[in-house]
């Protein structure tokens, strides 16, 4: 089933079970989006290398590879695959063997009314086969084969949804973890600077042109500085414990050295065209495969109405003696067949059928909402990347007047041309919007992931098809 773009489609699944097409109103499709212009899409294959920092790179490869979320729904493809086997077990034939050797003392006073009683014992040894086969006429059991590889496929795609996540959330720790390093640097230089500051104070007031409170002023700034560096060495510890568990593995046997959102880049990602999001994303790849497995669930209920038919046969051989057992004489065989037909059951299958055409509908839905979160998702996205942008540009601008007005209020300051308060003032405002500066820069580079995760993050039906072809605890699909 590949309901794609198309406005209306149909879902038949073939067979003589579907009867009663499935009519899917999709969500409209723009032709573009709203807040990016037409292009080819789509975001680099592995995008964590995009923004230039080989820690970060590498840190996304150890997610891929040891990340316990993915391993642990890794795990769910192998019970999904074997819940598939068991339901695609009813199109084949049931063979067993069987072996049984039995000794059997039988009384006498079963054989005679009168004594003398004498019992007799006999063996009986029989070897055999028997199979079973019921004929899938109205395709109940290909709709649940069907039903269950398509849970298979769905547990393969909800992997990839961890997968995708699980890698953002690296890329954002990681970047988290670089803007509160650059803060930590910012505080110390603005330490440093209040308390230069402090010391041109404390020399205009030995010559009587500042005053103690000016003073006390100046070294509430100091302390108050000295106050921020505690919480943001916390984040910066606390995110490289984040990052290792992210990684799979302890605290203590990680080391991430993290540097300066200065030295990264904010790639260029183009989003492409609306309708290529159907194939991007493995979320709604995942809510259209279980749409489709919940719609064979409904054809299994519907031919439940209807007979079945089964045929057993059994073929062995039996003898009161080993050595006699091999021989022709020795075979026994029977071939059966059974129809069940059902023709009062209480409401049960009626329920059944009520039951599985209500989870189609709910599956519908999720389906439905899956493409529209979707869209929602790339736009918000689109918009972050390029406000953000905007407010890192004006809020250089202010950080760069900021500075050129504390340069000239300090040189005023030591010639006695400017008072303390409107230092003090000056020099707040610089160390503010140094600090929303890096803040606003944490936002770009944040929003260039979620526009990567929006996108899908690389993924593919192809390479996830791989991952479901092959072992499921395979490596990682988000990327290559």
């Amino acid at each position: 089933m590949r309901l794609g773009a198309v406005g209306l489609a149909t879902l038949a699944l073939g067979g003589c079970w579907a009867d009663k097409p499935f009519l899917v109103a999709l969500p409209q499709i723009p032709q573009d989006y709203r807040a990016s212009a037409t292009g080819p899409a789509h975001p680099p294959g592995f995008w964590a290398a995009q923004f230039g920092s080989k820690e970060l790179a590498r840190l996304v490869e150890l997610a891929q590879e040891q990340n316990l979320d993915i391993a642990a729904a890794s795990a769910r493809i192998v019970q999904a695959q074997g819940q598939a086997e068991i339901a695609g077990a009813g199109l084949y034939p049931q063979v067993q063997a069987n072996e049984n050797a039995s000794r059997t003392l039988s009384p006498g006073t079963l054989r005679a009314k009168e004594g003398p009683f004498r019992s007799s014992i006999s063996n009986r040894f029989d070897l055999g086969l028997t199979a079973s086969y019921t004929l899938d006429l109205f395709g109940r059991n290909q709709a649940l084969a069907l039903s269950g590889q398509e849970n298979a496929l769905a547990s393969v795609y909800d992997r990839d949804v961890v997968a995708v996540a699980t890698l953002a959330t690296v890329a954002n720790s990681y970047f988290l973890m670089l803007a509160a390093q650059d803060r930590l640097r910012l505080a110390r230089e603005d330490i440093r600077i209040a308390e230069n500051v402090l010391e041109a104070i404390r020399q205009r007031l030995e010559v009587g042109t500042a005053t103690a409170l000016d003073l006390a002023q100046q070294e509430s700034v100091v302390a108050n500085q000295r106050a921020s560096v505690p919480a943001l060495e916390q984040i910066v510890q606390q995110t490289r414990n984040v990052l290792a568990v992210l990684v799979g593995r302890t605290p203590e046997s990680t080391n991430v050295r993290g540097g300066s959102l200065d030295t990264l880049r904010v790639p260029a990602v183009s989003a492409g065209l609306p309708s290529q999001l159907l194939f991007q994303r493995p979320d709604i790849a995942s809510a259209e495969t279980k749409l489709a497995s919940q719609s064979a669930n409904v054809a299994a209920a519907r031919a439940a109405f209807l007979p079945t038919i089964t045929l057993t046969g059994t073929a062995g051989v039996a003898s009161q003696t080993l050595k006699n057992l091999l021989r022709p004489d020795a075979l026994a065989a029977s071939l059966a067949e059974g129809l069940v037909a059902p023709i009062f059951t209480g409401g049960n299958l009626e329920g059944q059928l009520l039951a599985a055409e209500g989870r189609q509908i709910e599956a519908l839905e999720i389906y439905r909402k899956s493409i529209v979160q979707g869209l929602a998702d790339v736009e918000n996205a689109l918009i972050g990347v390029q406000q953000s942008a905007i407010h890192e540009k004006l809020q250089l601008a202010a950080v760069a007047a900021a500075r050129r007005a504390y340069q000239i209020t300090e040189v005023r300051l030591r010639e006695g041309t400017v008072d303390v308060v409107t230092l003090l003032n000056i020099q707040l405002t610089l160390f503010q919007a140094q600090d929303q500066l890096t803040q606003v820069r944490l936002q770009r580079f944040q929003a260039a992931v979620s526009l990567y995760q929006a996108l899908g993050g690389g993924w593919t039906k192809e390479r996830a098809a791989l991952i479901f072809a092959g072992p499921a605890a395979g490596a990682g699909v988000a990327a290559p």
